[in-house]
């Protein structure tokens, strides 16, 4: 292979997968009109997270207002055809804008008509509705918008149905106020997290994307884990798992990075639906991967009222498992097919990379301080976009600076008035930017950084776009689980169906999780499922926040179990095979993540939770590193079993055999552990005797 085969392309930003919307704005006046329109909704949003002193309510409209604006501005762009339907489209977007603009134009009189809203507020709520679930549908297909019209019929008819599902009956009147004007409907938590936190991180990301920061990540994953065994393929994971740092989209993760990792694994050797199951497997684990976690940490902690570090840290362990069962398959894969890593003269050297790129990481570093040093996710926010805005404005001053040391000098000093400025406030902080700003204007290479900076804004409203579209009409759910109070019935159900069996209701709730996840995106997979099943697992005594992981955790694997697998079927045209072949693979690359949530159940600390009798006897850290061990090795024997591979090819019972231990491993009974970890060591004792006396007598 040559050193051109492990070469990146040049890195692109990866626009958020929008079904049947292709990317850009458009062209001509209309297209410079939608992207004006991105570029004042990233504004806003900036400015209201920095010195904005709007009501929260108006906020969350003028959020929804501007997301209905750029949303059916685009389809008017990119896919209507005649003059006719693109002005229709751009009508629906100005009405769309218009609801947000009415409630700040009349948001006290708004408050004051509770219960008594006015013809034409109860007008405006149905217009609101109704686009919410027209750009829905057009955005995000037909699964969610489907099944929230379900939800939102239920509220209408409800009274007729018999049994369990009878409620008490609602008025339209009641209903249209109850969900476009409340704070449990359309403009309810899912919304206030996307327009407060959600938003700003897209907006950071996309300017570390601009800023290179996928070149970056795939340097240092080629210079680490390239020359391993299946290094095209470890590659993958590990570039993967640090883009989830960044970014908040699985499908979109597959799309930009797929486009290199997949053709170089196939080139390597592997099958094509390996490949792409390797990709899509990796790049859905980026949403379990702090401190983004696909945007649904910050939803949690709102939800729960938690602190975000908390998440953070509970979904720690488990992701670092989920990437090590990818790598130790991929491993186990690779030995089977007789493949080995890739030359390390046609790699770049990780170090290297950080040397010559390190102000990129900075900014990351600072977001993960900020949030577990406690600071809000909105002010950690705004401090990293502010840190990230600087980045991107002072390299080119820097590159002006002439030799090396008056370069080093200048970093250190912006460093060190980015931190005295952190202490000082927001306004400190835009006065360095606008220094920055005036600063390109006269540098070369300045105008250019201005140019990147203005595309990362417009693409950011862009990017987030689906997220925000899919919290709005989640609202719809959760704002029927709340009027109807069908959540409990759901609750009652679950419980008698399980009766005392906590397992059997675990699988139920997995299977919700799945059927759900068909088609649905991962945030409003787990605002639905977490409202339903989440209550019912806490009062079958899961603690709360292992239950929100359970459902969190399984709305991800949706993205990859068959018929549906969005994550599958975006890598197929890459990896030129069929969608479910690579589902198939993804199923047995993403074992680890069917079984962990389980495990976590029973043993709390796998998510750093609360102790249990090993903790009470040997202490809490003795409790981790144990269970942590037992996992690792559960894992490790249903990779063997999975691939039918170790040390060499495994026979039919070696593969049984792994299975069993692993199960005995993660059943949580007594003895269970002990005849596991021997079961363990017998199979693994003799394959390796097996395998070093067949090498002998060859």
């Amino acid at each position: 292979m040559t050193p051109a085969d492990t070469t990146p392309p040049t890195p692109v930003t990866s626009e958020e997968a929008i079904e049947g919307l292709p990317p850009g704005f458009g062209t001509g006046w209309a297209g410079t009109a939608a992207y004006g329109i991105a570029l004042a909704f990233s504004l806003f949003q900036i400015w209201v997270a920095a010195w904005g002193t709007l009501p929260s309510q108006v906020v969350r409209a003028m959020h929804v207002g501007f997301v209905l604006l750029l949303g059916f501005a685009l389809i008017g762009n990119l896919v209507a055809r005649r003059p006719l339907a693109r002005a229709f489209w751009w009508a629906l977007g100005l009405i769309g804008m218009g609801t947000g603009i009415y409630n700040w134009v009349f948001y006290a009189d708004l408050i004051r008509r509770s219960n008594f809203l006015t013809p034409a507020d109860l007008a405006v709520g149905a217009v609101l509705i109704v686009l919410v679930f027209w750009l829905a549908q057009r955005l995000m297909g037909w699964p969610l918008a489907i099944i929230s019209g379900l939800f939102l019929a239920y509220c209408f008819l409800g009274q007729h149905l018999g049994g369990l599902l009878q409620h008490r009956g609602y008025d339209a009147t009641l209903i249209i106020e109850h969900f476009a004007y409340g704070t449990e409907g359309i403009y309810g938590t899912p919304v206030y997290v996307s327009s407060a936190y959600i938003f700003l991180f897209v907006v950071f990301a996309s300017f570390l994307e601009r800023a290179g920061m996928l070149r970056l990540f795939n340097d240092v994953a080629l210079g680490l884990v390239g020359t391993w065994r299946g290094g095209p393929a470890q590659v993958a994971v590990l570039s993967s798992a640090l883009m989830g740092t960044i970014s908040g989209s699985g499908v979109a993760n597959v799309v930009a990075s797929g486009q290199f990792t997949i053709p170089l694994m196939r080139r390597f050797g592997f099958r094509p639906a390996f490949a792409g199951g390797v990709e899509a497997t990796s790049s859905m684990g980026g949403q379990i991967m702090p401190p983004v976690m696909g945007a649904v940490a910050f939803i949690m902690a709102e939800t729960l009222n938690l602190p975000y570090a908390a998440v953070v840290q509970a979904a720690i362990i488990p992701a670092v498992l989920y990437f090590g069962v990818c790598f130790w398959v991929i491993y186990l894969e690779s030995g089977r097919l007789g493949l080995r890593g890739l030359p390390r003269e046609g790699l770049p050297s990780a170090w290297a990379a950080i040397r010559s790129q390190w102000p990129l990481v900075l900014p990351l570093v600072a977001l993960v301080y900020l949030l577990f040093a406690g600071y809000t996710p909105i002010f950690a926010g705004t401090m990293g976009l502010a840190g990230v805005a600087i980045l991107v404005l002072a390299m080119p001053v820097a590159a002006a600076m002439g030799p090396g040391t008056f370069r080093l000098v200048f970093w250190v000093a912006l460093g060190l008035a980015a931190a005295g400025f952190l202490q000082l406030g927001v306004e400190w902080l835009a006065g360095l930017v606008a220094a920055l700003l005036a600063a390109c204007l006269w540098v070369a290479g300045g105008r250019a950084a201005l140019v990147m900076a203005r595309d990362a804004l417009a693409e950011a409203a862009r990017n987030a776009l689906p997220v925000a579209v899919a919290c709005a009409i989640v609202g719809i759910v959760v704002g029927t689980l709340t009027l109807t109070g069908i959540a409990s019935t759901f609750i009652g159900l679950v419980i008698r169906l399980g009766e005392d069996n906590l397992f059997l209701s675990l699988l139920l709730v997995m299977l919700t999780c799945l059927v759900l996840g068909m088609g649905i995106p991962t945030i409003p997979n787990y605002i639905i499922t977490s409202s339903l099943a989440g209550p019912a697992l806490l009062d079958l005594g899961v603690p709360l926040l292992v239950s929100h992981m359970f459902v969190f955790y399984f709305g991800i694997m949706a993205d990859l179990t068959p018929p549906v697998a969005l994550a599958c079927f975006a890598a197929a045209p890459m990896a030129r095979a069929p969608g479910l072949s690579i589902s198939l693979e993804a199923v047995k690359l993403a074992a680890a993540g069917f079984v962990l949530p389980f495990m976590a159940v029973y043993t709390p600390a796998l998510f750093l939770q609360d102790g249990g009798a090993i903790a009470a006897t040997w202490g809490y850290p003795v409790e981790v590193i144990y269970i942590v061990a037992k996992a690792v090795l559960a894992i490790g024997l249903w990779g063997v079993a999975v691939v039918g591979h170790l040390a060499a090819p495994a026979a039919w019972w070696e593969r049984l055999g792994a299975l069993a231990a692993g199960g005995l491993l993660v059943a949580a009974l007594p003895a269970s552990d002990e005849a596991g970890l021997a079961l363990a060591v017998g199979l693994v004792g003799q394959h390796l005797w097996r395998h070093r006396a067949r090498a002998r007598a060859a």
